[in-house]
């Protein structure tokens, strides 16, 4: 590209040569000078404009043949400008031109204010149109960076997004396992003690062995369903929320541990997070009840206020005695229900109770979705 440059300077630059009424070999030399370099003005900007800039000022001195427009002194300023490294180099060359223009047209050409003001605005027009090319390309790349930005953010978001959701996913399918394999175990290992003793009771607890499995392969085909692209509307059916519970309870008493539902005040809409939150602090805490804590009785309790959800899951456990005191020691179970409840925007608490037993206090606000 730039030697086709050079070489369409160079035509206008030698037309002259065949009307001219003295042509001389310095002139052929001048006149070259301001042609050839600009073979190498995107490599060396600065450099060529230098060199054009002094064969152009022995053209007009010379003048054997002169020429009207320095075509290549115009093109070298412009390239300064556009593709100068060092903002002093295009600056400090373009006023170092307006400075030795007047006294060089006035005074050694004797230019009428015509000539002199042509001569004056065509390399400031020049080095003008550089810059604005200069900006736009600046704008340009700017534009292309900012989106790359942008697409950078939006594939680091949409990295968190999903981690966060393989998180959720992973809480929800460890609380269905949890309670499902929990309830089924206690019953299987109460079952051979009934067998003998009690046939209809244990027909019921093989019943609890079933419809725990049931329940658990329904929640876990809810909770699989966000990871497939293309499912039908009954395995990405809603997640159980707070309407849910009775059923929860009613579930697990059917176990050695007695259960009991209580519902203060009028239900309020929840967030569709908080809904599900309340219904997986239930589960996890009556799971590690059944579990651990060697309870024979656990409450439910349920208050609702103007701004918030109470839930209140206790029971009279054994507390560290239990099989396995990771629970009430703050194991994986508690985390996962605060970090449910902080999800929400909620408070939870946890702790034993003074006269003996467990409780799991936790709080969702609801008042935003009634407001």
């Amino acid at each position: 590209m730039d030697v086709l440059i050079a070489v369409g300077v160079a035509v206008p630059v030698f037309v002259p040569f065949a009307t001219a009424p003295q042509v001389t070999p310095l002139g052929v030399v001048f006149n070259l000078g301001t042609v050839v370099p600009l073979v190498w003005r995107r490599r060396a900007p600065f450099a060529v404009v230098l060199v054009v800039a002094c064969f152009a000022m022995g053209v007009s001195l010379h003048h054997r043949p002169g020429l009207m427009l320095q075509y290549g002194a115009l093109v070298a300023i412009y390239t300064l400008a556009d593709l100068g490294r060092h903002r002093w180099q295009r600056w400090g060359f373009i006023s170092v031109v307006v400075a030795t223009i007047p006294p060089g047209a006035l005074l050694v050409k004797g230019n009428d204010a015509a000539e002199f003001m042509f001569t004056l605005l065509l390399p400031v027009t020049a080095f003008l149109l550089g810059t604005l090319a200069r900006t736009a390309r600046e704008r340009s790349n700017a534009l292309v960076e900012r989106s790359a930005q942008l697409e950078r953010e939006r594939e680091a978001e949409a990295a968190r997004a999903a981690a966060e959701e393989r998180s959720r996913i992973a809480r929800d399918m460890h609380d269905v396992l949890a309670h499902a394999v929990s309830i089924m175990v206690v019953q299987a290992e109460a079952g051979p003690v009934v067998v003998r003793s009690d046939p209809d009771r244990a027909e019921r607890v093989f019943d609890a062995i079933a419809d725990a499995g049931r329940d658990a392969m329904a929640q876990l085909r809810r909770t699989l369903g966000v990871l497939k692209e293309e499912q039908d509307h009954g395995i990405r059916a809603p997640q159980p929320t707070v309407g849910a519970l009775p059923g929860l309870v009613e579930h697990v008493d059917r176990t050695q541990v007695r259960v009991r539902l209580t519902v203060e005040g009028g239900s309020r809409p929840l967030p569709a997070e908080a809904d599900l939150a309340a219904y997986r602090i239930v589960q996890e805490a009556l799971t590690n009840t059944v579990k651990h804590a060697n309870a024979r009785e656990a409450e439910v309790r349920l208050r609702w206020t103007d701004h918030e959800l109470e839930i209140t899951v206790t029971d009279d456990g054994q507390g560290d005695a239990g099989a396995d005191p990771g629970w009430r020691r703050g194991g994986s179970g508690l985390i996962g229900i605060r970090e449910r409840v902080a999800a929400c925007g909620g408070t939870v608490e946890a702790g034993p109770l003074p006269d003996g037993g467990f409780r799991v206090l936790a709080r969702l606000p609801h008042a935003a979705v009634t407001a």
